[in-house]
């Protein structure tokens, strides 16, 4: 009888062990990215992935690591990588403090509320999207010298000697780069008057070397953050501007800071999540999704299910609603991010909600969402082997930012004023209607969705985590976060899933090209929602850092870039 008793008893198990496989293989494969025990570096391209976990291996910790990795981004991917754009820091330290750091880049002294504007008080087309108008003072030069000041333990000429190396000696062009490159061919030509590195027909596995860059690091390398601000640098750029009608001076490089922010931190389930504080709007509206989609259960509706999608789309239309209207630079404006993120708040903001059809986007309050960056954004995640660990996002705005290169000195300018709300209230170049909030003025940082995040569990590090995507990098970042913790999904897993995105306005779902079931779409659209897979081919490039239960670290590279993690 006893026998018979634990043959049951087995049984019983193997049966429920058999649903909870076939429950998880409906999600999760168990395909791990790269596994190291002590330090990681996950960013856009494996040469500066290298030359960061080498910086790691010479004794230097996350911050060394920062600097290193992101001017390796500045010479091999130029798209995104820069000394002309600007971006934000997520850090948390191996004794647990966390902090934040905004070298977001700002007006320039002389910007007013209508420069875009024509004598009819219409905006101009392209002038806040391309050429020398469309800059803002940049930032990346000041964030990573004062991050390095900080924290970092070697010296600047030793982080930068193989990031020089690499810019003299060059890097190959890939299969993406190519295309990225053949792509913006006649615009660089025409904004630029002539040919530049880059129009030269160039082919995936032709090599580029870029020697007035390897000079321009060179002499940051020997005289630091004020050779860029202050020093030949500086003054060979704005030479290069005003020559080229800018309106930016050496005063205001001279004046820009760097500035450290307290961080968007809250719960969620067992974890806390850190992010970027504004001006960027990453860290309040992930906040708001994810306590307003907490009390559902996202688990039980299953990994991009109908009912997680339903949950997720209307939580992300209220949350882009208020960003629109209330969120801009905090030292300009005052923004009630108590009110917006407390949980009486959201809760009543989705009362509404039903599961029977979508809340029209028209019974939402507010104007349509302001200022963001386009898709050519890049992200890196950096765990050192001193238990620190950092998230970065970085942007010159557009491809290639202005398309306005400095021969000179080797790199692209950002096109970041568009990030501004050119004329508040009505539609600008993009079909985005701004607000007052984030409208322009002298030295005033534009709104941004960069969404730098750390995640600890249970008070400790937990990953690391970030992405470009212009306006869909907050709900790329909440769909990863969401696909560990909810789906039990790997690290690798979790960025290579197929995303899915809302904004408020327009009133559409965007969802990655045949990546999701056909029958799912059209219960969707029988809902009453919106489908829309033209807009948006690619939803982020997701790199992450995943802490596993036995101390190791996984890294996640995007399959959607060529993104790579290296790690020992």
């Amino acid at each position: 009888m006893n026998r018979l008793l634990l043959l049951c008893f087995a049984l019983l198990i193997s049966i429920s062990s058999c649903k909870k496989d076939e429950k998880l293989s409906k999600t999760s494969t168990n395909k791990r990215g790269l596994i190291a025990k002590k330090a990681m570096v996950v960013s856009a391209r494996e040469e500066a992935s290298k030359i960061g976990a080498e910086i790691l291996k010479q004794g230097g910790n996350a911050f060394d690591a920062m600097m290193a990795t992101e001017m390796a981004l500045a010479v091999a991917y130029p798209y995104a990588g820069n000394l002309g754009g600007g971006g934000f820091l997520i850090y948390r330290m191996a004794d647990g403090t966390k902090g934040a750091l905004d070298y977001r880049e700002k007006a320039p002294l002389a910007a007013t509320k209508d420069m875009y504007l024509d004598d009819d008080g219409n905006v101009i087309k392209d002038l806040s999207t391309v050429g020398s108008m469309a800059v803002g003072i940049p930032g990346t030069i000041a964030g990573i010298f004062e991050a390095q000041k900080r924290f970092g333990k070697l010296d600047v000429t030793t982080i930068l000697k193989p990031v020089i190396a690499l810019a003299k000696n060059g890097y190959y062009i890939t299969d993406k780069q190519e295309k990225r490159i053949a792509h913006y061919d006649s615009m660089f030509r025409a904004v630029n008057g002539k040919e530049i590195l880059y129009n030269n027909n160039l082919k995936s596995g032709d090599q580029i070397i870029n020697t007035a860059l390897a000079e321009t690091l060179q002499r940051i390398s020997k005289n630091g953050r004020d050779e860029f601000y202050k020093g030949e640098t500086a003054k060979k750029l704005v030479e290069f501007l005003q020559a080229k009608g800018s309106i930016i001076t050496l005063e205001d490089l001279a004046k820009y800071e760097a500035k450290w922010r307290d961080p968007i931190s809250f719960q969620y389930d067992d974890l806390t999540i850190t992010s970027m504080s504004p001006p960027s709007s990453g860290g309040v509206c992930l906040n708001q999704i994810m306590t307003m989609v907490e009390p559902f259960d996202l688990k039980d509706y299953g990994h991009n299910s109908l009912k997680a999608i339903q949950v997720l789309v209307e939580a992300e239309k209220r949350a882009y609603a208020d960003r629109s209207y209330y969120l801009g630079d905090p030292d300009f404006v005052d923004i009630p991010i108590k009110t917006l993120t407390s949980e009486v708040y959201l809760h009543k903001r989705m009362e509404n909600f039903s599961f029977k059809s979508p809340t029209p986007a028209d019974s939402i309050s507010h104007g349509d969402i302001v200022g963001y960056e386009s898709d050519e954004t890049t992200h890196y995640s950096i765990v050192d082997q001193f238990g620190n660990a950092i998230a970065v996002t970085t942007t010159l705005n557009g491809g290639y930012g202005s398309k306005l290169y400095v021969e000179e000195l080797g790199f692209f300018l950002n096109n970041e004023m568009d990030d501004f709300s050119s004329k508040p209230g009505e539609p600008n170049y993009y079909g985005l209607i701004g607000a007052e909030a984030n409208s322009i003025a002298p030295e005033k940082r534009m709104l941004s969705s960069m969404t730098p995040t750390i995640v600890e569990k249970d008070g400790e590090f937990y990953m690391s985590v970030g992405t470009p995507g212009g306006s869909t990098i907050i709900t790329s970042v909440l769909q990863t976060i969401l696909n560990i913790h909810e789906f039990e999904l790997t690290m690798q897993e979790a960025v290579n899933a197929p995303r899915f995105h809302n904004q408020w306005l327009p009133d559409e779902i965007r969802m990655e090209p045949h990546s999701f079931d056909k029958k799912l779409i059209k219960e969707l659209e029988a809902l009453g929602y919106t489908i829309n897979e033209e807009r948006s081919p690619i939803i982020g490039i997701v790199d992450g850092i995943l802490m596993l239960d036995d101390g190791t670290l996984e890294g996640g590279a995007d399959k959607r870039g060529d993104d790579t993690a290296v790690g020992f």
